[in-house]
């Protein structure tokens, strides 16, 4: 599976807009009639956002928090350059911090 994808600019109607290859629907159908947003970061630099339709209107109100959290995070890491990238140290350190958590279970079991 592709993690980037080739785009294009395309005249779209009366507009330009970007066509994406066959293969990014192919492989993330999710993103099919989805809408989103671009936010240009700098100069020669974007984020392309794409929000696909939910079937689960209960998470609605909770998605849309959590999508607002997510993009503000990210704005404010990207403003203030304190992104950094995911190691191997990282994330043996985090899996070493829970390696002995137990979970309880909220459902109670017959018998």
């Amino acid at each position: 599976m592709s993690n980037s994808y080739r785009i294009r600019s395309t005249k779209i109607g009366n507009s330009t807009g970007f066509r994406l290859p066959a293969d990014f629907y192919r492989e993330h159908p999710q993103f099919t009639n989805a809408s989103g947003w671009i936010e240009v970061l700098s100069p020669d630099t974007a984020i392309l956002r794409i929000i696909p339709e939910s079937d689960d209107d209960d998470s609605e109100e909770d998605s849309l928090m959590m999508r607002l959290f997510l993009d503000f995070a990210m704005t404010e890491a990207l403003k203030n350059n304190t992104l950094v990238p995911y190691t191997a140290e990282m994330s043996k350190a985090a899996r070493e911090l829970i390696e002995s958590v137990e979970l309880e279970s909220d459902s109670q079991e017959d018998g």
